[in-house]
């Protein structure tokens, strides 16, 4: 993948060149073009397939380098945020590392932002980001954060209702918050259902445009299956 990546790079850099001479033609753009994409969506199935540290990290690299390849593209910073994110709730680190993680999706989600990503899409994320932080420790940061991902949610929601990850973040917003607060499995339930529905009508607009959280949420949906089962 590094060596395809740097391929890509090499060519951009051969097209610019020939821009600069009478004779030009637009076919080596859109081959890079098709490459390009065909090796982001590669990396994002990587990234989509994983649940280990390691590989996620693998993943970000491999991002950055297509960042770098197509730096007015937002779709790997964002992806490279959402690896960070990952890597936090999986990482079996102490707080303060997990924290960098986090600092470093703030980062790659800025720079997504800046280059004018989905904000609905954006928005999500950072809610995602925001339950991270909260996961970092949960006793001291739910009351700053439980409501920071509420707050983001519903901008995200005015934007794009039929977006379903804001559905599947509210419903892990309200599955993890304790049932003295009105939280709680049980609460959660009938949102991870109309997640469910979100995601049947969900139609991403290209085959490297957002589309995380389905396999998550038929997880959680299979837990309840179960739980009810052994009752």
């Amino acid at each position: 993948m590094k060596t395809a990546f740097l391929t890509l790079a090499l060519v951009a850099a051969a097209c610019t060149a020939q821009a600069q001479t009478p004779a030009t033609a637009p076919a080596p753009a859109a081959a890079v073009s098709a490459a390009y994409t065909t090796q982001l969506a590669a990396t994002v199935q990587e990234l989509m397939s994983t649940g280990e540290p390691a590989q996620l990290k693998q993943a970000d690299a491999k991002l950055e380098r297509a960042a770098l390849v197509a730096p007015k593209d937002w779709l790997p910073r964002y992806y490279q945020a959402y690896a960070r994110v990952i890597t936090c709730f999986v990482s079996k680190e102490d707080g303060d590392v997990k924290d960098k993680y986090l600092d470093q999706a703030e980062t790659a989600l800025t720079q997504a932002r800046q280059l004018g990503g989905d904000e609905s899409e954006l928005l999500v994320l950072q809610a995602y980001l925001y339950q991270a932080r909260l996961g970092v420790s949960p006793m001291l940061r739910s009351m700053k954060y439980s409501g920071m991902v509420t707050e983001t949610l519903v901008q995200a929601k005015k934007l794009n209702p039929a977006n379903p990850r804001i559905y599947l973040v509210q419903a892990n917003n309200v599955y993890y918050t304790p049932a003295m607060f009105g939280g709680g499995a049980e609460v959660a339930k009938p949102l991870y259902q109309e997640a469910k529905a979100r995601y049947a009508a969900f139609k991403p607009a290209s085959v490297v445009a957002p589309n995380w959280g389905e396999r998550q949420l038929l997880g959680r949906l299979k837990a309840y299956e179960t739980a009810t089962a052994a009752k």
